[in-house]
């Protein structure tokens, strides 16, 4: 189902007020996220954690700048708006997503942030007619530049930092967000959404043509429906997960997979063979949708397994329920 894409502003329509008070909220999260990545980090890496605390207290200054200039120019009252109010603003990741990351993944989504402020600060700084708020906005943008500098130097042990090997980081970074990210949500939505109108279907007629054609239009419908959100929701710009025609084609194909994996075996005439046989499909496209979460994503094995397996077991045996009822 197609969200309220209205419900969010475009970021052309914000006026300057609510651009700054968008800085201030922005300013404030990633404040708190640094504070936290350096909360989990001082125990083992403690001069990690100075860093983060540092970059910390510069979102502080960041913040406080910006509500002076704020105050200066429209007074005490800042509106309430926040990331998830703006159509392709870029999101931050839970803080508490951070307890199982390495140090090295822990450098790599500060940098991403940083880099993520800068665009931001960048397009703001442009979209901008007074002259002061413009200085502030470009001299912010060039602050997170060096912001970033300093989480790329966080691990520098780790592994070498030659420009070579750095360009390779930044590709696989761009290949996540831009055909992983969105192709793994579509293959979730796809493998998991179908179970049920499928399932049910089988069960409630025992045909297997009409189980395809139900299954069929399940999946490209999903298909359909997933890549155009992808596509419009956010151009990419400021977020930087890459061109939304991309992300769009990678959610909605992938989507389209997810569901016709365990349509398709409904071509076999036999109902009982059919049905045995996309059960098998079902259980290996939720062990690979837990497999590459934990591959790509980092989320732990066990966790994926979870989260994916008993959902999709869940919603597999309400449409049998239904079907057969």
């Amino acid at each position: 189902m197609l969200p309220a894409l209205s419900s969010r502003r475009r970021f052309s329509d914000l006026s300057e007020q609510e651009i700054l008070a968008l800085a201030v909220s922005s300013e404030e999260d990633d404040a708190r996220i640094y504070r936290t990545l350096a909360e989990r980090l001082r125990a083992d890496y403690p001069e990690s954690a100075t860093i983060f605390d540092g970059m910390a207290e510069e979102e502080d200054g960041h913040r406080q700048a910006l509500i002076n200039l704020h105050r200066l120019r429209f007074g005490e009252v800042i509106p309430l708006i926040r990331r998830e109010h703006v159509a392709g603003y870029y999101a931050r990741n839970p803080v508490w997503l951070t307890a199982n990351l390495s140090l090295e993944r822990m450098r790599d989504e500060a940098a991403e942030m940083e880099r993520q402020a800068q665009a931001f600060y960048t397009r703001a700084a442009q979209n901008t007619q007074d002259a002061a708020t413009r200085k502030l906005l470009g001299d912010l943008a060039q602050a997170e530049s060096g912001h970033e500098r300093r989480a790329e130097e966080l691990t520098a042990g780790v592994r070498a930092s030659d420009e070579g090997k750095e360009e390779e980081r930044a590709a696989y970074r761009q290949f996540i967000l831009t055909w992983v990210q969105p192709g793994l949500a579509g293959l979730m939505d796809g493998s998991v959404s179908t179970l049920a109108p499928i399932f049910a279907t089988a069960f409630a007629t025992h045909n297997t043509h009409t189980t395809l054609l139900v299954g069929l239009a399940a999946a490209i419908g999903a298909g359909i429906s997933m890549g155009f959100t992808e596509a419009t929701h956010d151009d990419g710009v400021i977020s930087g997960r890459g061109s939304p025609l991309k992300r769009g084609l990678a959610s909605g194909v992938m989507t389209a997979i997810g569901g016709l994996g365990h349509a398709l075996p409904y071509l076999i005439p036999d109902f009982w063979t059919a049905t045995a046989l996309a059960m098998v499909i079902v259980f290996v496209e939720l062990w690979a949708i837990a497999w590459i979460q934990n591959r790509f994503m980092e989320t732990p094995f066990l966790r994926a397994t979870v989260q994916v397996v008993l959902g999709g077991a869940l919603v597999f045996a309400a449409g049998v329920l239904i079907g057969a009822g």
